[in-house]
């Protein structure tokens, strides 16, 4: 199983250059999970590579930051301030990255695309 998860331009872009090495998440799959394809939202709003995961790690959103802020590419305040409320987050350690060579329109390749508000089920996408 794959999947499609929504992730701002600056966050996508340092997953793809190496220098964001986890995803932060509320909220974690249910299944096991191949491939992690990277939507680049608004104002991009395309499919730009995708992701293999090495590990998933629950823990409080301060023994996250602990352990990962070196290599979330985010500042204090606004891993902080996303994860307000929330007693438990997710990091998604980044195994290997694929950037693809020319990004993809999400209508082109999934029927009746619409952003996933964090993640969304989907098969396999190839790039051209």
């Amino acid at each position: 199983m794959n999947v499609i998860l929504s992730i701002k331009p600056k966050y996508a872009n340092a997953i793809l250059s190496g220098e964001k090495k986890v995803e932060f998440r509320k909220a974690s799959f249910k299944q096991e999970i191949e491939k992690v394809f990277i939507y680049s939202s608004a104002p991009e709003q395309r499919i730009i590579g995708y992701f293999t995961i090495d590990e998933i790690i629950s823990d409080t959103p301060k023994n996250l930051w602990e352990e990962f802020n070196d290599v979330g590419s985010i500042d204090k305040f606004s891993f902080f301030e996303y994860f307000s409320n929330k007693s438990i987050g997710f990091s998604i350690k980044i195994k290997k990255v694929n950037k693809f060579r020319k990004s993809l329109d999400p209508k082109s390749v999934i029927q009746d695309f619409v952003p996933p508000q964090s993640y969304r089920y989907c098969d396999e996408i190839k790039a051209a």
